[in-house]
């Protein structure tokens, strides 16, 4: 009987979790001291978004990556792609740096060309070039923007040219080889949103059909009990790695079923969203220690295989209240926080059986940042609020540097390493900005939807009679 005590557990707590949207609460529970302080640190994200911002413009300006400690930068590739800019323009945008983000979209419509003979990835220019170029072409308006996007996708489409739709890992951006057969989840399903977006724009269903094609062609593939993999052969279908779970490689896919639903109304992926995360709750959650976790489960029969996580899994509570699940959202959440003051920032990889940090570099990664936004959001809760208040006052004593912040190379030591992720200025800066700023513009929340990179887009923006016909679903 023992044993079956966390099982017990488990299912009484969620028993009646509700999976339709919350309404969030009318008003935050912030005393007017905490109001005061809320203005002062929004303000110090502002700031040092600005000179963070100055920083990748005095050292790195045309290139993908600042590097603080070395006061340079690095290109993902051969050539620049100008990658930190896309990624950072909505976020400038937001907190009314109108003309540094006039000089980016200038730059992108006069001085940025795409026909590079250069392999990208696809996964990864898709959600931070594609969804930043809509992002930028939604708050400018500017029809250039948009032929420069159109550009883009049309680069990335022959990737998706493949036996199950699935795209491969690589395309060439000048002749349009593909290669790469083999790709995790993420990489295989993240696409329905910014396509979706695309289509919208262009009334050119063939964007969003071709993300759409290759989600279901993961989802056509699930096994009995409902479960993906985490590897695909993307001209095969056949699984290379049987490991179900929700971790970086995966996480996106989870994320786009449902926000694509939610941004365009088309049903098929809410019936693919229900179908999943049942299978996801009934299998590879797990409480530990009176913890609640999701590790990796055999998707076959959904065995224990590992008690390894990753940063990236802290969106899930973002995800679940977005969905209305608030007891997993909470519990969840109250995980990762315990899991980030254990160290002071949170380890990449972590096995939570035997307490290990298995990769301990953290990477300025946003998503527990993500997460208790959202919470603060819908419960109008101080706790999350005084999370991401902790979050930012370690941020800034651990990663912060003489010019812009780095990564850190050890959580165990905090040493630091000489990088600066491109979302930094995408998500973890946006998300605090927007925790602290809240109360200010609570509706910003119920009025937007973010892509995984944190690109925000207006959903009143999204007729969704019109997108059955834009989207063709």
């Amino acid at each position: 009987m023992k044993n079956l005590l966390p099982l017990f557990f488990l299912l009484l707590l969620f028993a009646c979790s509700n999976q339709e949207k919350q309404s969030p609460p009318d008003k935050s529970h912030l005393t007017p001291l905490q109001t005061a302080e809320a203005e002062l640190l929004a303000k110090d994200v502002v700031d040092e978004t600005h000179r963070t911002w100055q920083a990748y413009k005095k050292y790195a300006w045309g290139h993908d990556v600042l590097t603080p400690l070395s006061k340079s930068y690095k290109d993902w590739y051969d050539e620049p792609l100008y990658i930190s800019p896309i990624d950072a323009y909505s976020t400038l945008r937001l907190m009314g740096f109108d003309d540094e983000a006039a000089q980016i979209e200038n730059y992108v419509v006069d001085s940025l060309d795409f026909n590079k003979d250069i392999d990208a990835k696809i996964f990864e220019v898709n959600i931070r070039i594609l969804g930043g170029l809509l992002a930028m072409y939604e708050l400018s308006g500017n029809p250039k923007v948009l032929e420069k996007t159109v550009d883009f996708a049309d680069r990335m489409m022959p990737a998706f040219d493949t036996g199950t739709g699935i795209p491969t890992y690589w395309v060439n951006l000048k002749t349009g080889v593909a290669r790469g057969d083999t790709v995790n989840v993420a990489e295989a399903g993240t696409y329905t949103f910014e396509m979706g977006i695309l289509s919208y724009y262009t009334k050119d269903p063939k964007y969003y059909q071709a993300g759409k094609k290759a989600t279901k062609a993961v989802f056509d593939r699930r096994t009995e009990i409902g479960l993906i993999g985490d590897v695909i052969n993307v001209q095969t279908g056949e699984w290379v790695s049987p490991a179900s779970h929700i971790c970086a490689g995966v996480d996106s896919y989870y994320e786009y079923l449902y926000k694509s639903y939610l941004m365009f109304g088309d049903p098929e992926l809410k019936e693919i969203w229900d179908a999943s995360i049942d299978s996801v709750h009934q299998y590879i959650s797990e409480i530990h220690e009176d913890r609640l976790w999701y590790g990796r489960v055999d998707m076959n029969t959904g065995e224990h295989l590992s008690a390894t996580v990753t940063l990236y899994d802290a969106f899930f509570p973002a995800l679940m209240a977005l969905s209305g699940d608030m007891d997993r959202a909470k519990k969840h959440q109250e995980t990762w926080d315990w899991l980030w003051n254990k160290y002071g920032l949170e380890p990449t990889v972590y096995d939570y059986r035997n307490d290990t940090p298995n990769y301990p570099v953290y990477d300025l990664n946003p998503e527990i940042i993500e997460s208790a936004y959202y919470l603060f959001h819908f419960t109008g809760d101080s706790t999350y609020f005084n999370m991401n208040k902790q979050y930012w006052a370690d941020i800034k004593e651990y990663c912060r540097t003489d010019v812009a912040f780095t990564s850190v190379e050890n959580v165990e030591t905090m040493e630091k390493r000489d990088y600066m992720p491109t979302f930094f200025f995408a998500e973890t800066l946006k998300y605090l900005y927007l925790t602290f700023s809240h109360d200010k513009n609570p509706a910003f929340f119920d009025e937007h939807l973010f892509n995984t990179e944190a690109h925000q887009f207006q959903r009143e923006n999204f007729d969704k009679d019109e997108a059955k016909k834009r989207l063709g679903f």
